[in-house]
């Protein structure tokens, strides 16, 4: 069913003549006819007559008025879903407890009028695809992992370097320690089973495994955070890397410890990418917001892979 031809039904059901329906659709009184006249050929009844007075609507025209007004309305909706500004800015930010998701909650306290959609997807390759396609309106990776460079059309800027706490349980030998250095940590075990291989957050430990000397264990099924801190607390030689920005709670029964690591601090380089040609004023708005809103590292050197430079 031709939408134009419906607008100029319900047009002249109102207006009562089609003379001023033309005018309130800025049509001439001939196109407003021939649209009712290939309506009701589509159909198969008719829908008005003329009378003296101007237009009536018939039996049939009198059935179908309700549903044509449905019919206006739901194009009126289905066109404010994706019309920039009136749909809600989708964001994709890794996981509901990664920092990044801290991020846009803080953007969404500072800037509640603007709606948000806020999405999950799992690696760089899958979040990029997503906003080449326009799936998403921008994702937080670390970018770019080597042997990678981003399609062109994409942007990306750093907005989070998010430093790593070394958590570990009450008995570990670092459990005491108020910080520690990467070079103590060579040959320690950091299990995170977590570390998909591919996944650019695998790359980066890769890197730091390589550059200070940890063994980066992967070993075993990937029962979610809480097993892996179950698992944690209760050993003597385990440890992990979490953040102080990651919004966790444990039994106060595990005693964890999250040490600070420094000299140098090595931390995970988030950035914000995005379609360099997406017209969304939220996505402006969210840029201008993470940018404004940096937090600064000011003491002490920082280490990040040089693909993440």
């Amino acid at each position: 069913m031709d939408l134009k031809a419906v607008r100029a039904f319900v047009a002249i059901a109102d207006a009562g003549q089609f003379q001023k329906a033309a005018v309130d659709l800025s049509l001439t009184q001939q196109a407003v006819s021939k649209r009712i006249a290939a309506l009701e050929k589509d159909l198969g009844v008719r829908l008005l007559v003329r009378t003296p007075r101007g237009a009536e609507l018939t039996i049939d025209g009198q059935v179908l008025l309700p549903h044509a007004r449905a019919l206006l309305q739901a194009e009126e909706r289905a066109v404010a879903a994706v019309r920039p500004g009136e749909r809600a800015l989708r964001v994709d930010v890794l996981g509901r407890r990664a920092a990044t998701a801290g991020l846009v909650r803080d953007f969404h306290r500072a800037h509640p009028e603007i709606p948000l959609d806020v999405v999950t997807l799992f690696d760089a390759d899958t979040a990029v695809a997503a906003v080449r396609d326009g799936s998403v309106d921008a994702t937080f990776r670390a970018v770019t992992m080597p042997g990678r460079r981003l399609p062109d059309g994409i942007e990306a800027v750093p907005v989070l370097d998010e430093p790593l706490r070394l958590c570990v349980g009450p008995d570990h030998e670092f459990a005491r320690a108020a910080s520690v250095t990467p070079a103590q940590l060579a040959g320690q075990r950091i299990w995170m089973p977590g570390n998909a291989p591919g996944t650019e957050w695998s790359a980066y430990y890769d890197e730091l495994a390589g550059t200070f000397g940890p063994s980066i264990d992967t070993i075993g099924p990937n029962f979610g955070i809480e097993a892996l801190l179950d698992t944690i607390a209760g050993s003597p030689t385990l440890a992990t890397f979490l953040s102080e920005r990651t919004p966790l709670v444990w039994p106060a029964d595990h005693d964890l410890r999250l040490v600070p690591v420094c000299d140098p601090t090595p931390v995970y380089p988030h950035s914000l990418l995005w379609r360099t040609d997406n017209p969304h004023p939220g996505l402006a708005a969210l840029r201008a917001h993470l940018l404004a809103t940096r937090p600064r590292l000011t003491e002490g050197e920082v280490w990040k892979p040089a693909w993440a430079e």
